[in-house]
C-alpha cells in the first residue's frame, strides 16, 4: 500500500502497527486488515470527488456507498436437477448394459439399443444439478463496519472525520426547514431518505432555492410492513409532513428506486390534486441498468408488478425487477448529481402552471452516472440476478 504521508510503497513488514517505516507517521487504514481498497489514500480521493473538491459537505452514509469496493445483489433459488453422482450411478450402468446388448444383436435391435444408450447419456447430462442459492444483498464493506472504521481508526489517527464529511447519525443543530431568505417559499422538497435530507440541509440547498425541506415521520422508519402497507404508511407520513405547508406549494419528491418510492408521487397527486408534484426520485431503469448503480435485494412477495406498471407507470421489465425484490438507494447517487437534480426539479416545480402528471419522470431529473469509486462495482449479471 501507499503511505498517505510520504507516498512510499509499503510492504507488510514496513507498516507494522499502522506506522510507516519510512516517515514514522501513523495511518488509519490497512487493506490487509480492513479489506481491499480500504486505504487512507483511496478514501481521501473518494472524499475529494464526493465533496467536489471541498465545495460540498457529504454525510458518512453517502461516503459509505461511494467508498464501497463491492456490491452484490441477486435473488435466491431452490435446488434443481439431479446431483452428478446420482446421474452417474444410474445412467452409466444402464447405458453400459444397452451398449453390451448391441454385441450379440444385429439389425434393428442393435440400432435401437445403441440409440437408447445414447439417449440415457444425453438425459443424464441434461439433468445437471443446480444447487440452492440464498438471497444475497451485500455492500462491502458493510455500513456498520465502514462507520466503525471512520469513527474509530480514522478519528483516532486524524482526530476527526475527513474534512467535508459529517456524521448523519448525530443530530443537526443548524438544520433549517424554512427557505432562509425570509420570502414566501417556492416549493417543498419531500425527501424520504434521512441521509439525503441531511446532505441537503448541511449544504443549505433548500435555503438557496427558497424551498422547504421536509421528511416523512417516524412511522415510515419504524415500519417493517410488507408492500402495499409500506406504501400506505409512507403516503400517510408524507401527507402529515406536508400538512403545515398549505397554499398549493409545489412538491418535489426525492425517493429510492423501490416500490413505495415509485408510487409516492402518483399517490400524492391523487390525494392532493391541487398541488404540483414533481417526481425527482431515482428512476428504476437507471437503477436496474446503470453500471455504477448500487443494487440491494429484499424479497417481498406482496409486491404486485401490475400495480407498479399501472399506478407507477413503469415498463413491464422495470416493474418485474422491483417485484422480484431489487431496489436502489438514492443516497448512493453522487452528491453533486443530487444537488443538480434538486435545483432543476425545484425550478421546474416552481414554474409549473398546473398539476403535472408524471412530470418528474418525463423530464428525467435524476440519472445515475458512473460511480466515482476507484474500485468498480460488479456488473449487471449479479445485479439482475442472472
Amino acid at each position: 500500500m501507499i503511505c498517505p504521508h510520504c507516498a512510499a510503497s509499503l510492504t507488510r513488514r514496513e507498516r507494522t502497527g499502522n506506522v510507516c517505516e519510512h516517515c514514522r507517521r501513523r495511518f488509519a487504514l490497512d487493506p490487509a486488515v480492513h479489506g481491499p481498497g480500504m486505504t487512507d489514500v483511496r478514501v481521501r480521493a473518494v472524499v475529494e470527488r464526493a465533496t467536489d473538491r471541498g465545495r460540498l459537505t457529504v454525510t458518512l452514509g453517502q461516503l459509505w456507498y461511494l467508498a464501497r469496493t463491492q456490491n452484490h445483489a441477486w435473488a435466491g433459488r431452490e435446488a434443481s436437477g439431479v446431483p452428478g453422482w446420482v446421474r452417474a450411478l444410474v445412467a452409466l450402468p444402464v447405458a453400459g448394459a444397452l451398449f453390451v446388448c448391441t454385441a450379440p444383436a444385429d439389425g434393428a435391435l442393435a440400432v435401437a439399443a445403441t440409440v437408447a444408450g445414447c439417449a440415457v447419456l444425453v438425459a443424464a447430462v441434461a439433468l445437471r444439478h443446480r444447487p440452492a442459492r440464498p438471497d444475497v444483498s451485500r455492500v462491502v464493506p458493510s455500513e456498520d463496519a465502514f462507520r466503525a472504521l471512520m469513527k474509530g481508526a480514522w478519528t483516532t489517527t486524524y482526530g476527526r472525520l475527513p474534512k467535508g464529511v459529517v456524521d448523519d447519525a448525530l443530530p443537526d443543530r443548524k438544520r433549517s426547514r424554512t427557505g432562509g431568505t425570509g420570502s414566501v417559499p417556492r416549493a417543498v422538497i419531500l425527501c424520504t431518505d434521512r441521509v439525503v435530507a441531511r446532505f441537503l440541509a448541511v449544504n443549505r440547498i433548500p435555503d438557496r432555492l427558497n424551498a422547504l425541506l421536509v421528511e416523512p415521520g417516524g412511522r415510515t422508519r419504524r415500519a417493517a410492513s410488507p408492500f402495499p402497507e409500506s406504501a400506505g404508511i409512507l403516503l400517510e407520513d408524507a401527507l402529515d409532513a406536508l400538512a403545515p405547508y398549505s397554499g398549493g406549494l409545489p412538491v418535489v419528491v426525492l425517493h429510492d428506486a423501490d416500490p413505495a418510492g415509485v408510487l409516492l408521487a402518483p399517490m400524492l397527486r391523487a390525494a392532493a390534486p391541487e398541488r404540483v408534484v414533481v417526481d425527482a426520485g431515482l428512476p428504476v431503469p437507471d437503477a436496474r441498468t446503470a453500471p455504477g448503480a448500487v443494487r440491494l435485494f429484499r424479497r417481498d412477495d406482496t409486491v404486485d408488478p401490475a400495480v407498479l406498471s399501472g399506478l407507477g407507470g413503469l415498463a413491464e421489465r422495470d416493474a418485474a425487477w422491483l417485484a422480484e425484490g431489487f431496489r436502489s438507494p438514492v443516497a448512493a447517487v453522487p452528491p453533486r448529481v443530487l444537488e443538480s437534480v434538486v435545483t432543476r426539479a425545484v425550478e421546474h416545480a416552481a414554474t409549473a402552471a398546473a398539476p403535472a402528471t408524471g412530470a418528474g419522470r418525463e423530464n428525467g431529473f435524476l440519472s445515475w452516472p458512473e460511480g466515482p469509486s476507484a474500485v468498480r462495482t460488479p456488473g449487471r449479471k449479479g445485479a439482475d440476478g442472472a
